[in-house]
């Protein structure tokens, strides 16, 4: 059985793992806060407590993930905070991913972050895709209430080639 780990799960990323959940993916949610936790357990995915400023918080919830979203593309906080997410801290996560059983990578390369620090990010997982052969995928679907989380999880599921969740017709 597939699992994903969703970094910033917060409402789009519980609407997401709704979406793996009901195609029988197991999906592990990241907060910072223990309000986000709860809000995770309670829409029925497994929470954990991480922080992408510390890529070792993510890192130790891997073990056994298929796919990593990387959900930081409306991400708070400063200026500074923000590029990190999608630079350093982003880029150094990346590089150890490779020695991980994770086989893919999904980035939220829209979202309300300035568009430079979304750009510097689609970078690092390109690069991090064509060194390391590390699957990746870019959500680049703008966030909106019908469909964005379905389209997500069919690009999730995509990129480790497992065919995308079922729905009901109509």
């Amino acid at each position: 059985m597939a699992r994903a780990l969703i970094v910033g799960c917060g409402c789009y990323g519980r609407a997401l793992g709704n979406e793996l959940s009901a195609a029988g993916w197991q999906v592990r949610g990241t907060s910072r806060t223990p309000h986000g936790l709860e809000a995770i357990g309670h829409a029925g995915l497994e929470a954990a407590l991480a922080d992408p400023d510390r890529p070792g918080s993510i890192l130790d919830l891997i073990g056994d993930v298929t796919v990593l979203v990387w959900l930081l593309g409306s991400a708070g906080g400063t200026d500074e905070q923000v590029a990190a997410l999608h630079g350093g801290r982003l880029g150094s996560l990346l590089e150890k991913l490779v020695d991980t059983p994770v086989r893919g990578f999904a980035y939220e390369a829209v979202g309300e972050t300035a568009a430079e620090h979304l750009a510097e990010g689609r970078g690092l997982v390109a690069r991090a895709a064509a060194t390391w052969r590390i699957p990746v995928t870019m959500l680049e679907r703008p966030r909106e209430p019908e469909g964005w989380a379905a389209a997500s999880a069919d690009q999730v599921a995509g990129v480790v080639g497992a065919p995308p969740p079922s729905r009901p017709a109509g």
